[in-house]
Formats: structure tokens, sequence, C-alpha cells
């Protein structure tokens, strides 16, 4: 086997030229994939960890029915204390599980005296929220943060509203909110902070002290609307959800149905479509990588064996088998594969290391710099390095096999 790998890589190397190209082909190829793996990789993490980390979290709880009318805010679907009570009690149950935060949500009409303005409202407990939501106070563009988040009799509102109604931390504004029985109450409320905007949904809320909110809506039972949660590890998301199902399965409504609902981040965020898409781009690439393989690879070694005709006539004359001479081409293929990898990774791995070096940033939305901090996993290098060489091999295979098969008489007669 040596022998042949050797006169693989003269062979090789005696046409330089075409070999150059080739491989120069298979590196480009292999350096795009894991380029693109590397980037969309890094820009679907950082997206997916500002959505979940400072508005939806990685769970939510809500009791059925809730988030299929979410646009409404339906307080008569809210969880009921004892509810609540059975939710978080499962949640104590899970390792996995690191904080979760009880959230009250509504609308009010918001007022600086002189304009109104609709408002969504998030009643939640300070410390509660800062926990589940480690990057939503990094979203404060004015103000600060008071109490883990914000205190009592204070308000944090999103910088669109801010903007547009000329109001800025320390103003006294004005909420109103019609409770579930239908009558209407009003509080003032001392602006503390403006929340930076982000996308997707809620980046245009507010956020109320939980007793502020349920003050305003004259509630005298402690409900609420839903119950964010966030992992130890986001990878873990899938069998999270289901132990929190199974554990709350249980709890039935009158009709006998479940009565709770675990919804994931990407069933209650539309840039879960966009990280599909990065995914079947992903696939997209991987597939134009394996056409640039076979067709560089192919053509390559037709050309080897349509030029080398007399020289495998006199080969096989002088008693090389031909599995001698299928190996020796299907080496050639593999060996053109294995170099055009290997420097298609090396070359990646630096591009990676120097867009760390001098990281690319970029705008989501009207948030402030992002900054992407592209890696490349081993797996991935050695699933594409695995791709090519077998792209290689079975694009040798067919040319090969051809020179196998060459009857000696009649390739020596060749001109």
């Amino acid at each position: 086997m040596a022998k042949i790998l050797k006169l693989a890589a003269r062979n090789l190397a005696r046409y330089w030229r075409r070999t150059l190209l080739t491989s120069g082909l298979i590196i480009l190829g292999v350096v795009a994939v894991l380029l693109f793996i590397a980037v969309s990789g890094s820009f679907k993490s950082l997206i997916v960890g500002q959505i979940t980390d400072s508005v939806l979290g990685h769970l939510q709880v809500h009791r059925r029915g809730y988030v299929a009318s979410i646009d409404n805010l339906p307080l008569n679907l809210n969880m009921k204390p004892a509810a609540v009570a059975q939710v978080e009690k499962a949640l104590e149950s899970i390792d996995t599980v690191v904080a979760w935060s009880p959230r009250l949500k509504f609308g009010a009409m918001f007022s600086n005296f002189t304009e109104t303005t609709s408002i969504r409202l998030n009643g939640v407990l300070p410390e509660r929220e800062a926990a589940a939501m480690p990057m939503l106070a990094g979203r404060l563009v004015q103000g600060s943060v008071a109490n883990g988040l914000l205190e009592r009799g204070k308000v944090l509102i999103p910088e669109i509203l801010a903007r547009g109604m000329k109001i800025k931390p320390g103003d006294t504004v004005v909420l109103v909110a019609t409770n579930l029985d239908g009558s209407v109450n009003g509080q003032t409320f001392v602006v503390q902070g403006v929340l930076g905007d982000v996308t997707g949904p809620g980046g245009r809320d507010g956020y109320v002290h939980l007793e502020d909110a349920r003050a305003l809506l004259r509630m005298t039972e402690g409900e609420v609307s839903e119950i964010a949660v966030r992992l130890k590890d986001l990878g873990a998301l899938a069998a999270a959800k289901a132990r929190i199902a199974d554990a709350l399965a249980g709890v039935k409504n009158p009709q006998g149905q479940s009565a709770l609902e675990v919804h994931a981040w990407d069933q209650l965020s539309p840039f879960a479509n966009i990280a599909r898409m990065i995914d079947l781009m992903d696939v997209f690439i991987r597939v134009m990588l394996v056409g640039i393989v076979l067709i560089a690879v192919m053509n390559v070694m037709m050309m080897a064996v349509y030029e080398r005709i007399r020289e495998i006539g006199m080969i096989s004359a002088i008693g090389t088998p031909p599995r001698r001479i299928l190996a020796l081409f299907l080496a050639e293929g593999a060996l053109l594969g294995l170099v055009g990898t290997a420097i298609g990774v090396a070359l990646s791995l630096v591009l990676v290391y120097a867009l760390n070096v001098w990281p690319v940033q970029f705008k989501f939305g009207r948030q402030i710099d992002l900054v992407l901090a592209p890696s490349l996993a081993a797996a991935d290098a050695l699933m594409i390095g695995a791709i090519v060489v077998v792209m290689a091999i079975l694009a040798s295979l067919q040319p090969a096999w051809k020179a196998a098969r060459m009857d000696p008489i009649t390739a020596l007669r060749h001109v």
C-alpha cells in the first residue's frame, strides 16, 4: 500500500499544474464551507442568546390556550396560584433548570399627561427576572438598574416609546389598565430607565414590579401569565422541555385535558424560522462542496487516464494486475482529497482566528453593535474532511475502473 501511495504522489507531482488547480478548487470549497459554518453558527448563537437571555428565556410555561391568544394578553387565561405553585415545585426538581421568573403580562394606556399611547407591560419580580434574563439589564440605554432590575413604583419603558414621547428617566407617567371585570384603574409611576430595542416578541415591552402590576389590575390573587425558565445548557432544551411537561402532566383542567403547556423559545419567536433557514443553507453549502469535489476530481482523473493510456498499457503488459492499477488511480484521487482538505482546514482555522482577532461587528434591529465570535468545532472539520475524501475517492472510481480494465495491446497502440 505504501508503494502505491508513493507512486500516486509521484504521478500527481508529474502533472503539478493540474494537481495544483484541482487542489485549489478543493481548498476553496473546504474554506468556504467551514467559514460559513463558523460564521453562521456564531451569528445564530449570538442572536438566539440575545432573544432568550433578554426577552423569552429558554422555555415558558403557560395555561392551556394562552399562547394561541397571546397577542390579546388575555387576563382570563392567567395561571392561578395553585398552578403556579405546582409549576415551581416541578421546576425545583429538575437539575437542568437554573432560574425561572413569574410574569404578569397585560396591556395598558401610557400617558405623559400631554400624550397617550398603548404599551405592553410585564409585571415581574426584579431579582427573579434578572436571574432568568441575565442580558435584560444590559439593554438599558438610559437610567439605572436597582433592586436587581427595578424598584416598586417605577417602570422601565421601551426606547421607541421614550423617543416618540420625549420621556427620560425621572419623569412621571400614568399607566391605566382594564382588569378582568372591565373596571379601569390608573396609577402614576416614575420612569426608572429606558430599554433598547431587540428584534422579536417582547422587544417593545415595558416592565413594572409584579406587585405594582397586581395593584394596577386590582388582583386579589397571585396570578401570573407565564413562567419564563432558564436552563444551564441550551443544548438540553428538548430533554428539559420533556421533563417539565411530564412533571406537569397531572395538572388537568375541568375538561380532563392538560391544564398547562410548555413552549420552547423557538415556538414563540419568529427568529426560529431564520435559524432554520441558516441550517438549511448549511446543508446547501455542503452539497455545493460535494459537487465541487466530484467535478474537479473526476475531471482531473479522467484526463489522467486519457493522457496516460500508453503508460497504463505498459504497466499492464509487464504483469501489473488490474486491482493494483485500480488502487493506484484511487490513491491519486484520495491524495488530492486529503491534501486539499488538510490545507483547506488549516487555512480555515487561520481565517477563523483572524476573525476573532479583528472581529466583525453588526447591528441586529436597533441594538448596540454585536460582535461575531466564530469558532470551528473539531467535529465539523472532521465531517467536512471525511466528505471531501470520500467524494474524491468516488469521483476517481469510474476513471480508475476504466484504466484497470484497459486492454494492454490496444493501450500500447494508442497514439
